[in-house]
């Protein structure tokens, strides 16, 4: 799998380049605006005044799924989404070019100023922008063009848990992963096998609906966008939630809001739990950004909720 450099060094010369060949429009005042593990953002302004947003990934082919993604998932969600302008792609670079939506991200800090009932509204918006999403149902588990499971557990071992654990076991004998951290994840991932699975449907995910992904109003904290997804595919609803608890989310009552919306499993908050770290850990698998600090939460809060199941076992 080819890392692609998607830097400002490599990425600025060309956009303007790319932008008139797709849209026949000269772009200017390029300028950075945010990114995760596998992609940064820039926004561009066209010479009618027009804000767009492009996207460079790291990993080919990935504007292609996240184009898709975007297509299905704002056609089932009263929030607004971006719509797709263009895709590119050479042997170098991954370029999605999407109209620009209103707000900043709510990872700003500032955000958190925000007076409870302001955050409570907020939280009442994501979450029920997401349950439109969840009442869209499929057959079966796994991708969104071919979905083949009857079981989310077949699907979830087989596709994620047993690759990320062999690869991040591999890492662990190359010394360059925690072995601490992977012998945490490995009774966490018993813990989790030797649960009763739950009858759960195949509904639509959006995979990454972090704070990074959800944009507000600065003086409201009015929901205005839903960015970014990442994985989207047929799932268990509760693999969607725990995003929400990454990085500060939790300081926006969006997982504990949804809990109130919708009856979860159980165990719902040791497997949410546990799907955070091991998606967190499994960035370093495929190419991604590794975000120490996030990964650290993550552990913590899985271990919490570790020790709690113990207790209640």
């Amino acid at each position: 799998m080819k890392i692609l450099d998607n830097s400002d060094k490599h990425i600025l010369p060309i956009l303007p380049k790319i932008i008139s060949k797709e849209l026949g429009k000269n772009a200017d005042k390029f300028k950075f605006i945010g990114g995760g593990s596998f992609g940064r953002v820039y926004k561009a302004v066209l010479p009618d005044g027009e804000t767009i947003a492009v996207k460079a990934y790291r990993l080919q082919c990935s504007q292609y799924e996240e184009a898709e993604q975007l297509k299905l998932l704002s056609a089932n969600t009263s929030v607004k989404m971006p719509e797709v302008l263009f895709t590119y792609e050479d042997e170098d670079t991954a370029i999605l070019a999407m109209s620009f939506c209103p707000g900043q991200n709510v990872l700003n800090p500032m955000f958190l100023l925000k007076s409870k009932r302001q955050k409570q509204r907020f939280a009442n918006e994501v979450v029920s922008g997401m349950l439109e999403w969840h009442s869209v149902t499929n057959d079966k588990f796994g991708s969104l063009e071919n979905p083949g499971y009857d079981s989310w557990y077949e699907y979830y071992k087989k596709e994620k848990q047993e690759p990320w654990l062999a690869g991040l076991n591999a890492l662990t004998q190359k010394g360059k992963f925690s072995k601490k951290k992977l012998l945490l994840l490995i009774e966490a991932t018993e813990l989790f096998n030797n649960l009763p699975e739950e009858n759960t449907k195949p509904v639509l995910i959006h995979g990454d609906l972090n704070i990074m992904n959800i944009m507000a109003g600065t003086k409201t904290l009015k929901l205005t966008a839903f960015i970014d997804p990442c994985g989207s595919f047929w799932a268990d609803r509760e693999y969607d939630l725990f995003q929400l608890r990454n990085m500060w989310g939790d300081a926006y009552g969006l997982y504990e809001t949804y809990k109130q919306k919708y009856k979860l499993s159980e165990y719902s908050d040791f497997r949410v739990a546990y799907y955070g770290a091991m998606n967190e850990a499994h960035c370093r698998l495929g190419g991604g950004l590794i975000m120490p600090l996030w990964e650290v939460l993550c552990n913590n809060r899985l271990k919490k909720e570790m020790k709690k199941l113990k207790e209640k076992m």
